[in-house]
């Protein structure tokens, strides 16, 4: 089935062209569930046959993102507050929770917008407590369109490479590259948390004492 749906998905790209991307990866951010393993892959494979260019590709993939992104940050940003102090007490969100997400935000918003992009799930879900705490416009635009470079460069690239056999892009290949790709991904990104955590408690220390 998702086998189908990725050569749907294959011949939808070469007709729709480069808003199509922009528009499925608007989708992809969002909370709607399409993959953006599903969109970038075919992507990449169009630039290997050339039907497409990689960088025209890459950039609508990323406005997509950040669009998408934008989408659930606003919903989240002026409706949320709201929500919360008339349904919060069901789910154990409480003004008081808002406040701290607000703070952590503050501090730590860059980092958590940036690494969620390139963890399944977290990015489509981050936009909404990134709105909730109103963290700064700029920098959640910032931050997401660099995650989200990074991470459609490699499902474009995936696709590119899969694009130069002569065989037809399958589901399984994707999944089996991207699982590689996460399996060097993920150390990194517990490194970079761990240098984060490190120099922002040395910042901390120094702090007073300045």
């Amino acid at each position: 089935m998702l086998d189908r749906l990725v050569q749907w998905l294959l011949q939808s790209l070469l007709h729709l062209g480069y808003p199509g991307i922009t528009a499925l990866m608007a989708l992809e951010s969002s909370v709607v569930p399409v993959p953006a393993e599903l969109v970038m892959p075919p992507a990449g494979y169009w630039v290997a046959k050339g039907e497409m260019h990689f960088l025209p590709a890459l950039g609508c993939g990323v406005l997509g993102s950040v669009l998408g992104a934008l989408a659930s940050y606003a919903v989240a940003h002026w409706l949320g507050r709201g929500l919360v102090r008339r349904f919060g007490k069901y789910v154990l969100v409480s003004e008081r929770s808002l406040e701290r997400s607000e703070r952590y935000f503050a501090e730590h918003g860059e980092i958590s917008v940036f690494l969620a992009r390139l963890v399944p799930v977290l990015r489509h879900l981050i936009s909404i407590p990134a709105g909730l705490a109103r963290m700064s416009l700029p920098r959640f635009v910032l931050y997401t369109a660099v995650g989200a470079g990074i991470w459609c460069a490699i499902l474009t690239e995936i696709g590119y490479v899969l694009g130069q056999s002569e065989g037809v892009l399958q589901n399984e290949e994707v999944r089996r590259y991207v699982g590689r790709i996460l399996a060097v991904v993920l150390p990194l990104m517990v490194l970079v948390v761990v240098l984060y955590v490190v120099r922002y408690r040395r910042r901390m220390r120094a702090q007073p004492e300045a």
